[in-house]
């Protein structure tokens, strides 16, 4: 049990009217925005206004629950002796409460914050190789889900809500971890999700259009400014120089200013990170690359996983990386090891071709994928994808349209249909496949496409499965399913008795 006086006394100026100080005194029980979550005697309940419900409208049901205590924006009536505390922004409101109410674990965390179109998650999990090769215990919050210690636990949004960020931040520093890397999206930025932390070091990745329309951003000027928010709360700002963007990043940013880039590009920044002599890798069905990289720290590196764009990923590691160790032998170290599950991870099943899984789920992904695997020179570049149901069908047209054009043989399947027939989406996908000239076949159970690329490999081939990544699941008519693409590719290998090329 908490007292309201100790959930708000640094609420500063988001109270928008003061309560009787008596009432201060209110015992709350827990904390509360979602309708779904039970309401127990105690509860202090946040009205939340989402995009197809708002929480005002459960006020009185929650004071009916058991609610002491109604957190609002706008009036609210109900039967019922709960306090009302009015509000400017119930979102920043259950950032600061969840805060407190968690006893303010990010100031016991060195925290880093990642935002950007591209290379997030790769990047953290570079960042926590390095940092754990030199000895810190680190936890991570995005897309692929929450890591601690060996615990993965799922988030459904890349940044979760606040409340979910501050327990998991709680349930780090109980583990043992001193250090938090966050991917940290526009619209958890849009949402305030993040309101209230001081992250050690904020970075940016890169920026393009993306996540506009909807209930997104209605813009990418929207996007843009939703992502520079970041940049408006840390001590260290880490931005991509060779991005056109990085400079409004930074327009409101208060802290050091640092930049990574391979232009050489070190406008307005106070340290810079550089690279060059890049060169592909690729032997015994492996594809990765080295480069040198020099500035404030100066070493060599080699990644176990191929492209250019893992090179300015991993450059952005080691900016954020050279705060905590100047060791290259560590940092070297760190990142031959680096795998991400779903973002060019490499399924070693052949000295004689390459497989990898991808999440590229539209046409921009897919075509720097592509283009990226095509540096390598492969024999034949054979690509495997579908696409989600009830979603844009522009994005099918156009993948299937990258696919036929850059990869020599296409395979079309099936993803997430949703509440879509499988053969539908194919069948829209073709029509974008029609307007290239390669090789294509169309398998609609994803597991017997796999199948057939795997039996049907030659030699110096490079497979991509392209669209589920590090989903474990295929969604059908609203049921998930298990389905992880690493078991199926086992399963097909265990099968062939090592018949493969």
């Amino acid at each position: 049990m908490k007292t309201l006086r100790f959930l708000t006394e640094r609420f500063g100026d988001i109270l928008s009217c003061i309560i009787d100080e008596k009432k201060l005194d209110t015992e709350i029980s827990s904390i509360v925005y979602d309708t779904r979550t039970k309401i127990e005697p105690g509860s202090a309940f946040i009205c939340i206004k989402g995009a197809a419900f708002d929480g005002h409208s459960f006020a009185g049901e929650a004071v009916k629950n058991g609610a002491s205590v109604i957190f609002a924006e706008d009036d609210v009536v109900f039967d019922g002796d709960a306090v009302v505390v009015k509000v400017k922004d119930t979102r920043k409101a259950l950032a600061l409460l969840s805060a407190a109410w968690f006893d303010y674990p990010s100031e016991k965390l060195t925290t880093i914050g990642l935002t950007g179109t591209k290379g997030k998650s790769t990047t953290c999990y570079m960042i926590k190789n390095i940092l754990e090769e030199a000895g810190r215990r680190c936890g991570i919050i995005g897309t692929i889900g929450t890591v601690i210690g060996d615990k993965v636990y799922e988030t459904h949004n890349t940044t979760p809500e606040s409340y979910c960020i501050q327990e998991y931040f709680k349930m780090m520093v109980d583990a043992g971890c001193d250090t938090l890397i966050m991917e940290v999206s526009s619209q958890g930025l849009k949402q305030s999700r993040v309101y209230g932390i001081v992250f050690d070091y904020a970075v940016f990745t890169n920026l393009s259009k993306d996540h506009i329309g909807g209930a997104e951003h209605k813009d990418f000027e929207e996007y843009m400014y939703c992502k520079s928010l970041l940049f408006e709360r840390c001590r260290t700002a880490i931005v991509n120089t060779d991005d056109v963007h990085y400079t409004d990043m930074l327009k409101n940013c208060t802290g050091v200013k640092e930049g990574f880039g391979m232009s050489g590009n070190d406008d307005g920044v106070s340290a810079y990170l550089g690279c060059g002599d890049l060169e592909l890798l690729s032997k015994d069905g492996v594809m990765g690359i080295g480069f040198d990289y020099k500035g404030k720290i100066c070493g060599n590196a080699e990644l176990g996983i191929p492209g250019k764009f893992n090179v300015m990923n991993a450059l952005c590691a080691i900016a954020v990386a050279s705060h905590f160790t100047l060791d290259t032998t560590v940092i070297a170290d760190a990142l031959k090891k680096v795998h991400v599950r779903g973002r060019l991870e490499p399924v070693k099943i052949s000295d004689n071709f390459t497989l990898l899984i991808d999440y590229a789920h539209n046409a921009v992904a897919l075509e720097n994928v592509l283009n990226t695997l095509r540096e390598y020179r492969p024999g034949r570049l054979v690509c495997l994808f579908g696409c989600g149901g009830n979603r844009s069908k522009d994005r099918r047209y156009e993948m299937g349209e990258i696919s036929s054009k850059m990869a020599d043989l296409t395979v079309v399947t099936s993803d997430n249909p949703r509440y879509e027939k499988p053969g539908d989406i194919i069948a829209d996908i073709l029509i974008g496949v029609g307007k290239g000239s390669g090789k294509y076949i169309t398998i609609p159970d994803r597991r017997d496409a796999i199948r057939y690329v795997i039996e049907k490999a030659q030699k110096g081939d490079c497979i991509l499965l392209a669209g589920k990544g590090n989903e474990d699941y295929q969604e059908i008519e609203g049921v998930r399913y298990h389905m992880d693409e690493r078991e199926i590719v086992a399963d097909i290998v265990a099968s062939l008795n090592g018949n493969i090329i």
